[in-house]
């Protein structure tokens, strides 16, 4: 048995990310099917998970018949062994070398009390090995497992085929998936954002239920923006933090254009955030931006919230706090950098394509140019002055595929919502500012109609990788959302 060190790391989703995924293994056995087979499966098991980088919770293999899983005084030790791993065990991997019992790999399930994703997998048999020796009967075996869990109510994940030879590239990326699903049910289960600012006056779309998130175990600690300011002031221009975040800055993108003394209230801002992260635990953070920032600090806040994505502590603009929510999720799923943009614009007359932009905070990573430009933010310059607005990210999103997802939250029916789905970034010709990309989605027009006729936000959060399937079952299996999958 191996297992990972639980980690009390005050952020906990760049934690979750950065240690090993831990999966609890119940390996299936049925006493009248071959036993050497399920004693095989197990080690084949194994070794491909070790491969994987994927740490283990399994009983010894001297401690059951062949290391597996089948009477009632075996499930009762495994579900004990679990229970005393119960902080370190992301999810669980059911295997199926031979029919298995269903009652056991249920009772381990319930008797443990994990509530943790899981994996169920059949091995395959072979045609040329059917005789009563090595005939495994998985296949059938796996609906029966099935039902149990269904009668128990527990939830589970299938694999993409019904029967998968562990050690073939497919059965990877089944358990990558998984992978991505465990760390969004344990990351949103225990999250904090942290919301810096209050919503902007003109943007009722990004209004929010603090009750609902915090049912769905995602609490949201407020900082005032005054509070922030004073503590700005209380920074000498020559203090080392602020002297670090300003070659932080400098070393992150080209900020030749900007005056240093927009430089120096952004350093500090970037200090008086990075601590707030901190000492609150934050995983991620929405900010306001339009337009007290700007009037009464004199820069905008965009490149230390780019810096943050892009060290995998998501934030928002416009403290778009649901919206923040969707890129820790897919940041969780995927291990890289979310964005947060909004559908902006069609692109010509192509129904399935789109503009993306905003004014910028994108992470620098999703860009063409991996040293993107600081420039001033053009459409707030005109209301403010273009000396007040000096901070945005400028660039364009790089040709990719992409994952899209929106969660809300919807007061009117007590419920979290959400919306995922893939698509790409595509190279066709567009000369604009901000932080921009031309999106390519099947059915796009099905999608807008979608997204308007339900009432979703303006807002869409991107992450560069193919992550919906995880995302979908995460949200709406695990954690108990309405989800509408895009396919």
């Amino acid at each position: 048995m191996t297992t990972a060190v639980a980690t009390s790391n005050s952020l906990a989703s760049l934690a979750l990310l950065k240690r090993p995924l831990t999966l609890g293994v119940i390996v299936g056995n049925r006493g009248f099917f071959p036993d050497h087979l399920a004693g095989s499966g197990r080690e084949t098991i194994l070794q491909v998970l070790a491969k994987l980088h994927i740490q283990t919770v399994i009983v010894e293999a001297n401690q059951t018949n062949v290391g597996a899983v089948e009477t009632l005084q075996e499930a009762r030790l495994c579900a004990e062994l679990f229970r005393q791993h119960r902080d370190e065990i992301d999810g669980v991997l059911v295997t199926l070398p031979n029919f298995g019992d269903e009652r056991a790999i249920a009772n381990v399930l319930r008797w443990s009390d994990l509530h943790v994703p899981v994996l169920i997998h059949a091995f395959p048999d072979d045609p040329r090995a059917m005789s009563i020796d090595d005939r495994r009967d998985s296949f059938c075996g796996k609906m029966s497992a099935c039902n149990n869990l269904r009668q128990y109510d527990i939830p589970f994940t299938l694999t993409s085929q019904h029967t998968m030879d562990p050690t073939q590239a497919a059965f990877a990326a089944d358990l990558k998936a998984f992978v991505g699903i465990c760390r969004v049910v344990r990351g949103l289960r225990h999250a904090r954002v942290g919301a810096l600012g209050a919503r902007p006056t003109n943007f009722n779309t990004v209004r929010f239920s603090e009750k609902l998130l915090e049912q769905a175990g995602i609490s949201v600690e407020t900082l005032d923006l005054s509070e922030a300011f004073g503590r700005i002031a209380l920074l000498a221009d020559d203090a080392q933090k602020v002297e670090e975040k300003l070659a932080a800055i400098r070393k992150y993108a080209n900020a030749a254009d900007i005056p240093d003394a927009a430089l120096l209230k952004m350093a500090k801002f970037g200090v008086v955030l990075d601590d707030w992260i901190t000492s609150t635990q934050l995983d991620a953070t929405a900010i306001q931006c339009w337009t007290a920032m700007e009037e009464y600090f004199g820069v905008v806040p965009c490149t230390l919230m780019s810096m943050a994505s892009n060290g995998l502590i998501p934030s928002a603009c416009e403290t778009d706090v649901a919206g923040v929510v969707a890129m820790l999720a897919l940041q969780l799923a995927s291990g890289r950098p979310s964005a947060i943009v909004d559908w902006n614009n069609n692109y010509g007359d192509d129904p399935d394509k789109g503009v993306v932009f905003h004014c910028s905070n994108l992470p620098k990573d999703i860009f063409v140019d991996l040293m993107p430009r600081l420039d001033y933010q053009a459409i707030i310059a005109g209301t403010v002055g273009r000396e007040n607005t000096y901070g945005t990210i400028v660039g364009r999103v790089r040709e990719n595929p992409f994952t899209y997802l929106r969660i809300s939250t919807d007061d009117l029916t007590g419920q979290m919502r959400a919306y995922v789905g893939e698509g790409k970034f595509t190279a066709d010709p567009l000369e604009t500012f901000g932080g921009y990309g031309v999106v390519q989605v099947p059915r796009f027009q099905e999608l807008l109609a979608y997204i308007c006729e339900n009432g979703f936000e303006h807002h869409v959060s991107i992450n560069q990788t193919q992550v919906a399937r995880s995302l979908d079952e995460a949200l709406r299996k695990y954690l108990g959302w309405s989800v509408y999958h895009h396919k």
